[in-house]
């Protein structure tokens, strides 16, 4: 795309992923310019950042580097546009929280400068790897990134050099960027912990003292293992708390039923206590789990058919029973009542409780404001009308001041209108707006209940991230219902069932199949989760481009989903991940079953 869009510009395409230093290295040997930029992929600069930048360093000559004010998605400063050293000490008090306790201390936030004004120019240690800005001939001078450093530290590594080499780093708000942070590696994850602190350590054994390099190594470890620890318990806890405390709810319930019947003089055999009840309650909860009921946001209508389906499927298996072993119709149906009244009451004490997490409604009705001219702010009114299903409002603000009857007000008037019509999405068109004026909006709008996109011209998608944790929201044609947890977790259920059977039929199926080593080898693959029975039309890659991701398939939809039509590869999957269904991967499993050795 670059190539055919911007022929002018060089363009470098490695085939493996070298790690942020040696590509960036990379590309500084292939410069003559006087200045080099480092700039992530995740931003967006104002029109006159680079003009500013580089006249700020024209006039500054003792200047080695220079950072710029840094937002996130939100329009929130980004405390990492200007840092301090991250000596022993320093590290210590971020590690253990007292930098963030004291954030304009001088002493205990000198890792982000707390104690300097954000809208002031300041001379600082460390620069951000987001917008880095260097004289080519400093860099000549004290050498070019350390390619020791995979990924992060390495912007820390070459700002000290940089001071090292007698020239001054400089924080420079006179301009800004939008950063939207944390694509690479999402913060709370336990592999940005352990990349992040590593870095810190190679950093520390190559400039401080032996003594300084072995007790910032020991902080760091610590600091590694505290943070990988709370990581993994923050996900447990999140992941497995709710529903380990429904089950015991549910099947502590369903022994309060039989105590009831014993006071009624029925009295329940030993494999009914010990098997059959323990047995149900996991039925009916592997039901809800299949159903949706765990999948936010809740749907109470999906609990109650979850149960009911669960309930169905234990009479089935109640009925095949011998009849020593059936000892109540009437306790299953009981049973079905409690755990259906149970998930109802919870849900709603859930939704009352904690608000936004555990919301009731199918998805939360949306409130738009769309800046820009006429006909950009249609564009994307209609795209966001096919590509989101929940829309209460939609209204256009000019992005002048003066304005005609099709818009709700002028640009001015932006954040009143947001507050007046409770707006909780705002989407900014960069074909009418300068990014300078999107981010100036971005900052003044009170954004705690707001989100911010900006739609680039003629594009299909819309960009932006409201939290460094999240890669943010993409808006897509209707090519989303693959992506819905309960499609993922059913494909991967129905994968996982269907390899195992044919595992254990293998001896028969065998037969069938002309390569019976690649199909074993197949079934293997999806057991383990490195494939899946139905992909992408694997033949042409451009073919997928765009679409969420999927494992490599054996199957592809040209193996059966339009039997006896020719589509091209692209269509065949725009409609498979556009309205995925279990009963499509059935479909193409029946007819293309043959190509499962293949």
């Amino acid at each position: 795309m670059v190539r055919d869009k911007f022929p002018w510009v060089k363009v470098i395409a490695n085939t493996e992923n070298v790690g942020f230093s040696k590509a960036n290295n990379q590309a500084i040997q292939e410069s003559n310019a006087e200045y080099v930029l480092l700039l992530n992929p995740d931003t967006v600069v104002e029109e006159d950042t680079f003009i500013k930048s580089v006249s700020f360093m024209d006039e500054n000559p003792e200047a080695g580097g220079l950072g710029v004010r840094m937002v996130d998605g939100k329009g929130q400063f980004l405390p990492e546009s200007k840092r301090g050293l991250p000596t022993p000490q320093v590290a210590f008090f971020k590690i253990f929280g007292l930098s963030k306790l004291f954030s304009k201390s001088k002493r205990f936030n000198r890792y982000h400068l707390g104690h300097l004004n954000e809208f002031e120019t300041h001379e600082i240690d460390v620069l951000s790897g987001a917008f880095m800005l260097m004289r080519k001939s400093v860099l000549e001078k004290i050498g070019l990134l350390d390619e020791t450093f995979f990924m992060y530290g390495e912007d820390i590594d070459l700002s000290y050099r940089i001071q090292v080499g007698g020239y001054k780093n400089f924080y420079f708000p006179e301009t800004r960027i939008i950063h939207y942070k944390g694509e690479s590696t999402k913060k709370g994850s336990i592999n940005y912990v352990f990349v992040f602190y590593k870095a810190m350590v190679i950093f520390a054994k190559k400039h401080f003292s032996q003594n300084h390099a072995k007790t910032f190594s020991f902080l760091i470890h610590l600091a590694i293992y505290l943070r990988a620890s709370l990581a993994i318990t923050q996900r447990i806890v999140k992941t497995y708390t709710l529903p380990l405390f429904d089950f015991t709810v549910l099947l502590t319930g369903l022994y309060a039923i039989t105590n009831w019947w014993t006071i009624n003089h029925i009295e329940f055999n030993t494999y009914a206590l010990s098997w059959g009840i323990p047995s149900y309650c996991i039925g009916w909860f592997f039901a809800n789990y299949l159903g949706g009921t765990y999948d936010l946001p809740n749907k109470l209508q999906s609990t109650i058919k979850a149960t009911g389906v669960g309930t169905l499927v234990i009479l089935l298996f109640y009925g095949l029973l011998p009849k020593d072993f059936q000892f109540s119709r009437l306790f299953i149906l009981v049973g079905t009542c409690w755990v259906s009244l149970y998930y109802v009451i919870s849900r709603i004490y859930l939704h009352l409780v904690f608000k936004g997490k555990f919301n009731l409604f199918s998805v939360a009705n949306r409130r738009f404001l769309i800046v820009g001219e006429t006909e950009e702010c249609i564009r994307v009114s209609n795209f966001l009308k096919q590509a989101y299903p929940n829309i209460e409002l939609i209204e256009f603000i000019s992005a002048e001041e003066k304005y005609s009857n099709q818009f709700r007000g002028g640009i001015h008037q932006l954040e009143e209108i947001a507050r007046l019509d409770r707006i909780n999405e705002i989407v900014f068109c960069a074909k009418d707006l300068t990014a300078q004026a999107i981010i100036s909006n971005m900052i003044q709008i009170d954004s705690s209940d707001i989100d911010f996109k900006i739609a680039q011209p003629d594009s299909t998608s819309l960009i932006g991230s409201n939290s460094i944790h999240t890669a943010g929201d993409l808006y897509v044609l209707d090519i989303n219902a693959i992506t819905k947890q309960k499609n993922i977790r059913k494909k991967r259920i129905f994968d996982l069932a269907l390899s195992m059977v044919g595992l254990i039929l293998s001896p028969l199926l065998l037969f069938g199949f002309k390569h019976r080593t690649r199909f074993i080898k197949n079934l293997l693959l999806i057991i383990i989760g490195n494939k899946s029975f139905v992909g992408y039309e694997r033949q042409k890659r451009q073919s997928s481009k765009g679409l969420p991701r999927l494992k490599p398939g054996i199957l592809t939809p040209a193996d059966g989903l339009y039997p006896g039509q020719e589509l091209a590869a692209e269509k065949l999957n725009l409609i498979y991940a556009r309205d995925y269904a279990i009963t499509k991967d059935i479909s193409i499993l029946t007819n293309g079953w043959k190509k499962l050795d293949s």
